[in-house]
């Protein structure tokens, strides 16, 4: 299949991109490049796609309405994985507007051009952070999440209701991923995991928020692929059993599907960081301090109806995520340390 994966530069793009090629498919990958992190991080993302030839990526920031509508005009995709968002709950307490453009708009563009095109399945990104005051564990799709807490949380909510509209209209079917606390080798540096691993490396205290007393369904990056793929070629289709009478936010008379991924056993972060302090040979040393603006003390993912769908759900033990990020971080930033010098 020819198929769409925006955010192809970034940290889950370029795994499932990778995934896809691996498997036979052609993969056109679009990224803005955007500086929110280190460009060059997304640059040497993109070079391990390079090799494949059935890969191809364009430059292209899909809040501008005219060049995305050219690129589903020239190219005609089978299928669409929308990963390209402005990530980050703290970031969009200081930079509100990033998210409205890329999160909004730029997923209208992406809806637009699927409708146009006769794409066969939108896959998309939400995120756990809709789940946002809901306190009732684990979260499942079936709960309402009408209580966001961040602006970024009430865009991924937003693009839920946009797909939905776009499936009720037009019959396109869209599936929706709420991704829980994604991490691993290529991992985005404003992610705990990554900032925790740089601090310590460079004897420098980590800050830790709510004082530890934190708890995250950390899921494996290859796990969030493999869920992603069999998704993608699980075509969304009306649910028979859906009720107006008594409707299921998880479902519709409409093309539409919302899935949890993660991992479905919370981990305390105070021992997440001993498994990292394990991993590297070294302690931390803790900055505590209280909780964030935006954050929630716990995130656990209900992941039945993603087994009941696709036949799989995460399941990587963290200690062995952890292991292999911190070999990737080692080999990564060892190696340009050394072409530095």
């Amino acid at each position: 299949m020819k198929i769409l994966v925006t955010g192809a530069a970034g940290f889950i793009g370029m795994h499932v991109a990778r995934r896809l090629l691996e498997r036979g498919d052609e993969v056109i990958g679009v990224d803005n490049l955007n500086p929110y992190y280190d460009v060059r991080l997304k640059r040497d993302r993109l070079a391990q796609l390079a090799p494949f030839p059935a890969f191809r990526f364009v430059e292209l920031d899909l809040a501008d309405r005219a060049a995305a509508g050219r690129l589903f005009v020239q190219e005609g995709f089978a299928r669409v994985i929308h990963l390209a968002a402005q990530a980050g709950v703290r970031h969009s307490l200081a930079n509100p507007l990033a998210y409205v453009d890329s999160n909004l708009v730029g997923f209208a563009h992406v809806l637009e051009g699927c409708r146009h095109g006769g794409v066969e399945h939108l896959i998309y990104a939400s995120s756990s952070s809709v789940y946002g005051g809901n306190t009732r564990m684990p979260f499942s799709e079936h709960d309402n999440v009408d209580h966001p807490i961040s602006l970024y949380a009430a865009t991924k909510k937003a693009n839920e209701l946009m797909a939905h509209a776009y499936s009720h209209l037009y019959r396109l079917p869209a599936t929706g991923l709420r991704f829980f606390t994604v991490y691993g080798p290529w991992g985005r540096p404003d992610m705990a995991l990554f900032l925790f691993t740089r601090a310590i490396l460079d004897g420098r205290p980590i800050e830790v928020f709510n004082q530890g007393a934190m708890q995250r369904d950390f899921t494996y990056i290859d796990d969030v692929v493999e869920g992603v793929v069999r998704v993608l070629d699980r075509v969304a289709a009306p649910d028979p059993r859906f009720d107006p009478r008594s409707p299921d936010p998880a479902a519709s008379t409409a093309p539409w599907r919302i899935y949890n991924i993660g991992n479905h056993q919370p981990l305390e972060l105070m021992s997440y960081i001993e498994t990292l302090e394990k991993a590297l040979g070294r302690r931390a040393e803790l900055r505590l301090l209280p909780m964030q603006p935006g954050d929630v003390p716990a995130t656990f993912a209900d992941t039945a109806a993603l087994r009941e769908a696709v036949g799989f759900a995460p399941a990587t033990p963290v200690a062995v995520g952890v292991e292999r990020f911190v070999q990737w971080y080692r080999g990564y930033y060892g190696e340009r340390a050394a072409a530095a010098g």
